[in-house]
């Protein structure tokens, strides 16, 4: 048996031209996955905007992209990839419709809206999937939606994040958080919420929802919460061109604020890891690879946020971030500006969270003993208990003063409460140099 194996393997090779074939067709699904990885969010709030129905848009999407699978390889990637998938799923979801019988008069309303979109005109393809985001970003920030409902919503829906990801953004469970988010959907199906950018006299009143939309988007891409890979650019990417689309829908100076902060972030991505992928502290980044353009531009920005004098939570951090930015050397950072930045920030949005920060950044200043002991307050009213930061943070300071089996105990809890490959590896690193010690 092993023989004819062998025989059939070594000395009947398959033809050429079914070689070349295969080769061509996993070429084709590598790209397949590439838009899917770089434009799935795109094509689904396009398909949302033509369906008002975010399960079946979804489901439109999925389906669009398992043709592209069977049809592509033979007959060729299509010249916009992006609106061939879009089209597809459009009828994909007619089909759906009608296959399930299921509200026949919805179907007859559906195929037609679709039939008024496919006759767009294809050259604007792009900017129709930008305004579509936008759109679909602004319906989840519906005010008819729960408020708490709405950021979770729109993490789902617009960025694809997933429901344990949001979950660890809000320190809430994926029972809970999946909960919020079937309530939100099924409200935007029911209340006939329009997909719409809204007039301008109506931005204000959803800004906030959707300002804390790219900033999660962003948090997530600049320190995931679970992976190999401590960043993920694409979403950073994302919340950073979001961002500047609403920017030019309303200058608003906490709009400004949010690009400058996320800019600053952003100017540091590239020292925040090794090759190797192992976490870079910020004191031991080499700052001369700091991006000084998105720099230059962020401070540029808080300047023009602070001019107008009416900025608030998101110029302060920028603020912060720029004090780090504008150190040449780790230990010519300027904490006590840093401290009364936060002390200001505290009071705009007194949590749990911004109070960790402080605390790290008193540590810096008045010493490790004055920041443990905020740390130490938070944790024993029962805050931050679930964050593996705040372990982590309160392990490396009761390290700097000697208490080693306090610090060993904090960083193996903070060990427990992180699914991040990258933090997982610093963590056991530090517990084995204080086991060592």
């Amino acid at each position: 048996m092993s023989e004819k194996r062998c025989l059939a393997g070594a000395f009947f090779p398959k033809d050429p031209a079914e070689v070349k074939i295969t080769r061509m067709t996993g070429q084709v699904h590598q790209q397949i996955e590439q838009i899917y990885h770089e434009a799935s969010r795109q094509i689904f709030a396009s398909l949302a905007r033509a369906l008002r129905d975010l399960d079946l848009a979804e489901d439109a999407m999925q389906e669009a992209f398992a043709s592209a699978t069977l049809q592509w390889p033979g007959d060729g990637i299509p010249e916009n990839p992006v609106a061939w998938l879009i089209t597809t799923g459009r009828f994909k979801a007619v089909d759906a419709i009608r296959r399930r019988e299921k509200l026949k008069q919805i179907s007859t309303e559906v195929a037609a809206r679709m039939h008024r979109v496919a006759a767009a005109n294809a050259s604007h393809a792009a900017t129709e999937i930008e305004d579509d985001q936008l759109r679909l970003i602004f319906t989840c920030c519906h005010p008819a939606i729960d408020q708490n409902v709405q950021v979770p919503l729109t993490l789902r829906e617009v960025c694809g994040l997933t429901t344990d990801e949001i979950a660890r953004a809000f320190l809430t469970t994926p029972t809970t958080m999946a909960q919020r988010i079937v309530r939100g959907k099924a409200k935007i199906r029911d209340a006939a919420i329009p997909f719409v950018i809204p007039d301008l006299a109506e931005l204000p009143e959803r800004l906030d929802s959707v300002l804390s939309v790219i900033y999660l988007i962003f948090n997530e891409g600049y320190s995931a919460s679970s992976g190999d890979s401590i960043t993920r650019s694409d979403l950073s990417g994302e919340a950073i061109r979001l961002c500047r689309l609403v920017l030019q829908l309303l200058d608003d100076a906490e709009v400004v604020g949010l690009l400058a902060l996320m800019l600053l972030h952003e100017s540091r991505r590239e020292t925040r890891q090794t090759n190797a992928g192992d976490i870079v502290l910020l004191a031991d980044q080499d700052r001369s690879r700091w991006d000084r353009n998105l720099i230059d531009e962020g401070q540029r920005l808080i300047e023009r946020s602070l001019a107008t004098r009416h900025f608030g939570f998101y110029t302060i951090q920028a603020a912060i971030s720029a004090v780090h930015a504008g150190a040449v050397t780790a230990d010519g950072t300027d904490w006590d500006q840093i401290v009364s930045l936060y002390d200001v920030l505290f009071r705009i949005e007194p949590t749990s969270v911004i109070e960790l920060n402080r605390a790290v950044a008193v540590a810096m200043r008045d010493g490790s003993i004055a920041g443990l002991e905020i740390i130490d307050a938070i944790l024993k009213r029962g805050d931050l208990v679930g964050y593996s930061l705040a372990h982590s943070a309160r392990g490396e300071l009761l390290r700097r003063v000697g208490r080693m089996p306090e610090a060993i105990e904090a960083f193996e809890t903070a060990l427990t409460l992180t699914e991040q490959a990258s933090e997982q590896r610093f963590l056991r690193e530090k517990l084995r140099n204080l086991r060592l010690s």
